[in-house]
């Protein structure tokens, strides 16, 4: 049987900093009444719009990030710098941090006027693809995400001012990585932390981007290299 919700096209960004107890992640909570994963901590993240395409970015993926975005891209997939583009818009809306240089932009789509309008343009330099997940048939909806981890110290102000955030998320928090998985977190989330203490201890990603492929019958574990 086909399952009949759409895998719609989706980023994600785990923003970390350095603190006295160690490296920190930030972290919100979905509401209770949420139709996906309610009441669970995730990491700031959505759908593609279709603003998100032709974005100017000041800044660009770094190019092996952007070469493993583009491997298996599966149907109707993005551009690497429209998922990109989607990881910043979502960043900011959920938390109202900014991805951002200095610089002007000329009539941006509406998506995108509340970021542009301090007369600063969204770079992807800092975004490090470190993961990519299809949610399983049978959710109330699915999702292709992609997970981008980006150095707060790229942020174009202060990291701990959530005063321009959306309502999506609640009790933004910077979360050390010790404490992160004893949060009521979606299983996808737990597997991601795990690559991100990884990562962010030295780790080597020279084999790949770890992809849990779910868009077929029978789960499949792959790597993007």
């Amino acid at each position: 049987m086909t399952d009949p919700q759409p895998i719609r096209h989706a980023a994600t960004v785990i923003l970390h900093r350095t603190t006295p107890a160690g490296p920190a992640v930030l972290m919100g909570q979905r509401g209770a009444g949420a139709a996906f994963m309610p009441s669970k901590f995730v990491f700031p993240g959505g759908a593609v719009d279709a603003a998100d395409a032709g974005v100017p970015l000041d800044g660009p993926l770094p190019e092996r990030c952007a070469l493993r975005l583009a491997a298996m891209p599966g149907a109707d997939a993005p551009a690497p710098a429209t998922l990109a583009a989607t990881a910043i818009r979502e960043l900011w809306e959920e938390t109202g941090l900014a991805l951002a240089r200095p610089g002007g932009w000329a009539d941006p789509p509406a998506a995108w006027s509340g970021f542009a309008a301090p007369g600063r343009r969204p770079s992807a330099t800092s975004l490090r693809f470190v993961f990519r997940a299809i949610t399983p048939p049978g959710r109330t909806r699915r999702f292709d995400a992609r997970f981008f981890l980006a150095d707060a110290a790229a942020l174009a102000g202060d990291p701990d001012d959530f005063g321009l955030a959306a309502d999506e998320l609640s009790h933004l928090r910077w979360v050390p990585l010790a404490e992160a998985r004893r949060l009521d977190l979606p299983f996808v989330t737990e597997v991601v932390l795990a690559e991100v203490a990884h990562l962010l201890a030295g780790g080597d990603h020279a084999a790949g981007v770890p992809f849990f492929d779910n868009a077929g019958p029978v789960p499949t574990f792959r790597r993007l290299t």
